[in-house]
Formats: C-alpha cells, sequence, structure tokens
C-alpha cells in the first residue's frame, strides 16, 4: 500500500513558550562550526532555541525525561509569518509560522514581549534575504 505524504500547509505543530531563557549550557551540542545561538525559550519541559541558522525545539519525552526529539526548522524552509497579541481576555500573544513542511502555531505567555519576538524572527529570517 502506498503511503502519501500530506503536505498542505493545514499540517500544525503547536508549542507555548513561558519565558525567554539563558541559553542551555549543552546547546553548543546541536550547533555547527558557523552557527551560534541568538535567544532560548522555555516550554513546559523542553526548550527553543533561535540560532543564526534555524529554530531548535528539544522535545522531552516520557515520564523519565530520557527520551527526547529535536526538531530543526531551518529558516530558509519559512514562506511567512503572522503575530497577533494577547487581547483583554486573551492568555497568550500567537505567532503562527508557515514552513515548507507545514504550519506551526506558537503561544507565548504575557511575559514573553511580542513585538520583540516577531523582531527577533524577522532578523533570523530576513538576514539572508
Amino acid at each position: 500500500m502506498d503511503e502519501k505524504r500530506d503536505t498542505s500547509l493545514e499540517n500544525m505543530w503547536t508549542w507555548t513558550f513561558f519565558r525567554e531563557v539563558s541559553i542551555p549550557e549543552d546547546a553548543s551540542e546541536l550547533l555547527l562550526k558557523d552557527e551560534r545561538a541568538v535567544a532560548a525559550y522555555a516550554t513546559i519541559r523542553d526548550v527553543a532555541l533561535f540560532t543564526n541558522k534555524r529554530l531548535l525545539i528539544k522535545d522531552v519525552q516520557g515520564l523519565t525525561g530520557k527520551k527526547v526529539e529535536i526538531y530543526s526548522l531551518p529558516y530558509s524552509s519559512i514562506l511567512a509569518w503572522s503575530s497577533e497579541n494577547a487581547g483583554m481576555l486573551d492568555i497568550n500573544a500567537e505567532i503562527e509560522i508557515w514552513t515548507l513542511a507545514g504550519k506551526i502555531k506558537i503561544n507565548l505567555k504575557r511575559d514573553i514581549n511580542i513585538r520583540r519576538f516577531d523582531k527577533l524572527i524577522a532578523s533570523c529570517i530576513l538576514r539572508d534575504k
């Protein structure tokens, strides 16, 4: 039986970033020689790392946390993004990123400045354009 890969932009991954954190000490294990960490954000059990080349999201899984999946999104695969600040009754600001692999939604808790975050994304994506 043939498997069909769904490449529509309706595929969605969702993460919630709680706060900006220091660059993790073990981040260098994931970086290339000419790559440098720019910013990091905490999720529930994970960390998202912006570099000068890509977005890395470390997804700790299971009860013990020994299983870890790393998502790597090169900025070159990002087609567009949008940002929406939190309204009076909203808990989160939102970023949506459309990529060649699908759509990513990032919820930002109130402690994260949405405009600063939007500027971070713009500086990473548009750097070499």
